[in-house]
């Protein structure tokens, strides 16, 4: 009988944001391939007698290649094997589910998706920035920093929305072509911006600018992910309410950190 692989979000790191389906499959599997920013806490809940194998790509080096890993899925499950392929964040957002999905279909095997918590929803959380608010932001546009298979830029969109809060995955750390790029787009240069380093692990830092400063900013420990849009300064709500006249209610649980500093979580 032939097996079944399961794409599984991890979540940003915190192991407490691994989803229970997620949990109950990885204590069922019989292997589990793993990308190399999986936090070892989740790591820790596979079971010893589990075969387990690191197929992730960081820093542009490559343990195996995509090809190879779509052959490792395809190969445990002809063997009957339940194989769970464990990828942070979510599956779906920049995950490379699609072309995984992809072979999965070609070769004939079953496959399921269980999506988990994608770094922009853990980061923004942590770090108290609404991705949207009704006031200054309709909309949210995922985009990542760089090409797979090159270090150029991906394409963005040409003009987004000044009412658009801009989440950038794998920003890399040429800040300035990230902030040229964003006013290309018609992002205004005053527009804040956070960059959230290690999101929701003990180590998470941020750093907060603006789009015409991002140049300045420091090189925080990868992974890295930038938040660009006016939600941003909900961060100082002290700003916001001058800005926006927002009530003392709203304004009540105190700034999370002011533009000019860096948290230490």
């Amino acid at each position: 009988m032939t097996g079944k692989v399961y794409l599984v979000g991890a979540g940003p790191g915190d192991p407490e944001l691994l989803t229970l389906k997620a949990l109950k499959l990885l204590k069922s599997a019989d292997v589990v391939l793993h990308d190399d920013l999986i936090s070892p806490e989740i790591l820790g809940f596979i079971p010893s007698s589990t075969e387990v194998q690191n197929v992730g790509k960081r820093f542009g080096q490559k343990r195996i290649s995509q090809t190879e890993i779509h052959a490792l899925m395809v190969q445990n499950a002809l063997l009957g094997l339940q194989v769970v392929r464990l990828k942070s964040g979510d599956p779906l957002i920049f995950g490379r589910a699609g072309e995984e999905m992809e072979a999965l279909r070609k070769a004939g095997i079953d496959f399921e998706i269980v999506p988990g918590v994608t770094a922009a929803f853990g980061a923004a959380a942590n770090a108290r920035i609404p991705l949207t608010h009704r006031q200054v932001s309709s909309a949210v546009v995922l985009v990542t920093g760089h090409h797979a298979a090159t270090d150029e830029f991906a394409d963005w969109p040409a003009k987004i929305p000044t009412d658009a809060t801009v989440v950038v995955y794998m920003p890399g750390y040429d800040y300035l072509s990230t902030a040229q790029q964003l006013l290309r787009a018609g992002v205004p240069g005053t527009t804040p911006c956070a960059i959230v380093s290690q999101a929701t692990s003990s180590n998470e830092r941020v750093h907060v600018s603006t789009v015409e400063d991002l140049h300045t900013s420091p090189r925080l420990p990868s992974p890295t992910l930038l938040v660009v849009g006016e939600v941003v300064r909900v961060a100082e709500p002290a700003a916001l309410r001058q800005q926006f006249d927002w009530s003392n209610d709203f304004a009540s649980a105190g700034p999370a950190f002011s533009a000019s500093q860096e948290r230490a979580e």
